[in-house]
């Protein structure tokens, strides 16, 4: 007798269930993943131009039901509605980048001596595509629109907590007329479904995004197959502020580099390196910012940060505070059902304080001086993530010497944004492997096949 397993899905705003959702067990996930091996054959041998077509008609079904997939997120994720449209619209954008992949996904002719030296890029096969709860839309986009293109099959395993976007997704993909077994979403627990994913050797690839501690599990499983994988983990960025910078800006925008969806980014600014001279100022222009920092319902464009995803994430990142912590000032939040917190700005004294060496993954900021340009590189280098950043100096020469001296694989000057998804996006150190996005996102779902054809 099967027992099914079920999850409730709640409203992290509410604290009300939403829906429940059926998980997929070890027998189900094999039988996903058969189901994709077998549509492999088929699809790597669609005509480039057909595939593009059909990515760029999920694309356009993914627009026709933008609101509703931002609605579904708000409900799910609590991510603020203006975000959630700009998700849904990323994921859009990217199919159609994507659909212009199969047509120029392009070899090379090598010279060689007696003969005619090609190369091509065939598909892996099946990949697997684990997707995290922090940004459920974009991610599974990023996995899954690229493969596709270069003619894989794709099982993507939504995060428990989140799972509705991506069940919608599946649906529109369907829709939008690709063939079954083409793209598969299947719910269910990561010690189930993604492992198979590891185990399992129909499955070609693993695309994990995740903590760092669970990555290193996924590739250490993969390598026992000759497994690709593609990682991109965890963060503790730095935002870098010289003397030099526009002080007024970089205190207006530094709440959005870190406390974005409450903080619970990869990328988010959670330390910011203040030069010593300019520090007093800068935490005098820091907390009007973060105080005008709007918490609550984030299906109110109005609003600015929604709350975590859940009750015990809530209480891991409280409990970064220590009973020694120095809290500089914090914003506000609601109180009652909903798991709220408030930005937080906190200043360091030891410069030992976990707060300052693992990621929060929450509305929670250190703020801390430095006296010159080689500190501020050691600083920002302190750590053993190496995702993003932000660097804010008036001096071109100096944004690039400290960009390239800065161990990370994102970084913006005068400025906080990190992904563009026609840029690559990646980690140094234990931030992960692999890139994603940009112009060569697709050869990383591909092997280099090289054939010489004699002539003599």
């Amino acid at each position: 007798m099967n027992v099914v397993t079920t999850t409730q899905v709640i409203d992290p705003a509410t604290e009300r269930v939403v829906t429940t959702v059926e998980l997929a067990d070890e027998a189900a996930t094999d039988a996903a993943i058969d189901r994709a091996h077998r549509a492999q054959v088929a699809w790597r041998a669609v005509a480039p131009g057909d595939r593009a077509r059909l990515l760029r008609r999920f694309a356009e079904a993914v627009d026709a039901d933008l609101e509703h997939l931002a609605r579904l997120e708000v409900t799910n994720s609590g991510h603020t509605i203006g975000n959630a449209r700009w998700e849904a619209g990323n994921v859009r954008d990217l199919l159609h980048y994507a659909a212009g992949i199969p047509e120029r996904l392009l070899g090379q002719q090598i010279p060689v001596a007696d003969g005619v030296d090609i190369t091509f890029h065939e598909p892996l096969g099946v990949v697997g595509v684990i997707v995290p709860w922090n940004f459920p839309m974009p991610i599974a986009g990023w996995g899954f629109a690229p493969a596709l293109a270069a003619g894989n099959t794709v099982v993507l395993k939504p995060a428990e907590l989140t799972p509705l976007t991506a069940i919608r997704l599946g649906e529109l993909a369907l829709e939008a007329g690709l063939p079954e077994g083409v793209f598969q979403v299947l719910p269910g627990k990561g010690s189930v479904v993604g492992q198979r994913f590891v185990t399992n050797p129909k499955v070609r690839k693993v695309v994990f995004t995740g903590s760092t501690e669970v990555g290193t599990q996924i590739m250490a499983g993969c390598a026992r197959q000759v497994k690709r994988v593609t990682l991109e983990l965890g963060g503790k960025s730095a935002n870098v502020v010289f003397a030099d910078a526009d002080l007024e800006a970089a205190a207006a925008s530094a709440p959005d580099g870190v406390f974005d969806n409450a903080g619970q980014d990869c990328c988010a600014r959670s330390r910011i390196l203040v030069q010593r001279s300019v520090f007093d100022r800068f935490l005098e222009l820091l907390e009007p910012a973060v105080r005008k920092v709007r918490v609550g319902d984030p299906a109110e464009a109005s609003t600015d940060m929604g709350p975590l995803i859940s009750a015990a994430h809530r209480q891991r990142v409280a409990d970064f505070l220590e009973p020694t912590t120095d809290i500089a000032f914090t914003g506000t939040c609601p109180e009652g059902p909903g798991f709220w917190y408030p930005p937080t700005v906190v200043l360091p004294a030891a410069g030992t304080e976990r707060v300052l060496t693992e990621e929060v993954f929450g509305p929670v900021v250190a703020v801390i001086a430095f006296e010159d340009e080689a500190e501020a590189i050691r600083l920002a280098n302190d750590t053993e993530f190496g995702l993003s950043g932000s660097i804010w100096t008036s001096d071109v020469g100096r944004a690039l010497r400290v960009s390239r001296a800065v161990e990370a694989g994102n970084l913006s000057v005068n400025s906080h944004a990190s992904v563009r998804y026609w840029t690559p996006f990646g980690g140094f150190k234990r931030s992960g492997l692999g890139r994603e996005l940009g112009p060569d996102a697709a050869l990383a779902f591909t092997e280099t096949k090289n054939v010489f054809i004699a002539t003599t």
